[in-house]
């Protein structure tokens, strides 16, 4: 019965193609939504991914790090006191409004001071040393290229930001910011444009000497206790927390959940219906078959094998489809993002799809009656 369903597949794929392209598309269309869910809140945590440190000192009890607050600057002196600790900077962080040309009016934007070094860890993965150390120059700013249209601005052009007019002296790729722009400048600069705020840094970045114990001594340096000043999180830690604040604590987690079902849904019922009428098509068949002594138990393993089949091929052409598509968003800057475990879960939501559609197509065995035969 296994090979009569592949062969039926080859000699009637006419009738099974709209089946596959469906399971095809499905599956597309979960892998392109996980990926632009992951990619875009994972820019939330664009800061500590982009950067080379594997501890990070804030406020306690931050659950996003666009959400941190000062915090006092003996804990630098206590990150750098401690041996495992190779170099300590301060990140600052500073909420800007841009000005730059009239059409485009106001837009609020996230300013990143940093230490401008040739060896700094923050956006270390994101900005060239070549460029980072221009960020000297005074009032010297760097942002994504794919943020110009927002700002109205060029390489070498200057605006206004928060009263005070500075230039942008290059662009990278990796700085795009959830619901905002990342401007990026040197601590000396995100100071002078902090007017009246904290002077106080908002994080430490701490390099160690063996990456591989950041767990250890992130549990070593922090503070714990109730009235604590500050908290020591592992890089991984805090983008972990960043992500899980914008997914389920802002609603949007919600959205995604559904959009999902929705797709599972549709695919499910296109599919299924496909399915349905091809086994329809071939009736006469299954009902030769029943009359020539195969059970509808039998029949019914066929129609299974068969779903299998076309949903192995779907996830060949919804993967095959889903690279084209990644690879076209990612090189027009949309932020997508997709892991293994990812990958697997798409595959497996897929195949439900097509094994559910085969139970219902099943149904339709019940006309395989070889009475049917003499008409």
């Amino acid at each position: 019965m296994v090979a009569l369903a592949r062969k039926t597949l080859v000699y009637e794929w006419r009738r099974y193609l709209p089946a596959t392209l469906a399971v095809a598309f499905s599956g597309m269309l979960l892998l392109v939504q996980l990926a632009l869910v992951f990619g875009i809140f994972d820019s939330a945590a664009v800061y500590i991914n982009a950067s080379r440190a594997q501890i990070w000192a804030g406020y306690p009890g931050t659950q996003s790090i666009d959400l941190g607050r000062s915090i006092p600057r003996d804990a630098e002196m206590r990150l750098l006191l401690d041996p495992a600790v190779a170099q300590v900077e301060p990140f600052q962080w500073v909420n800007g409004d841009w000005r730059g040309i009239r059409a485009l009016g106001s837009v609020s934007v996230f300013i990143s001071g940093i230490n401008p070094a040739a060896d700094g860890m923050a956006f270390a993965r994101a900005i060239p040393p070549a460029l980072r150390v221009r960020l000297d120059e005074p009032g010297a700013i760097i942002v994504d290229r794919a943020d110009l249209p927002k700002l109205g601005i060029a390489v070498g052009q200057s605006g206004i930001l928060n009263g005070q007019r500075v230039y942008l002296i290059g662009t990278t790729r990796g700085l795009r910011a959830l619901g905002g722009v990342n401007i990026v400048t040197s601590l000396a600069t995100a100071r002078q444009l902090n007017v009246g705020g904290d002077p106080r840094p908002a994080y430490y970045l701490a390099r160690l000497r063996h990456p591989d114990q950041a767990q250890a001594v992130a549990a070593r340096l922090d503070p714990h206790g109730v009235h604590r000043r500050y908290a020591v999180w592992t890089a991984a830690e805090l983008a972990g927390r960043t992500v899980y604040y914008w997914l389920f604590q802002t609603g949007a987690g919600l959205g995604v959940v559904f959009m999902s079902f929705v797709v599972f849904l549709v695919g499910t019922v296109i599919t299924s219906q496909t399915l349905m009428g091809a086994v329809a098509g071939s009736i006469s068949e299954y009902a030769t078959l029943n009359a020539l002594g195969a059970s509808h138990r039998a029949l019914g393993r066929v129609v299974m094998e068969q779903a299998g089949w076309v949903g192995v091929a779907g996830l060949a052409g919804g993967g095959l489809l889903s690279s084209l598509v990644l690879a076209l968003a990612a090189s027009q800057d949309v932020p997508v993002s997709i892991s293994v475990p990812g990958i697997v879960a798409c595959a497996l939501l897929v195949l439900a799809i097509t094994l559910l559609s085969g139970l219902l197509a099943v149904r339709t065995l019940r006309d395989a009656d070889p009475a049917r035969l003499l008409r």
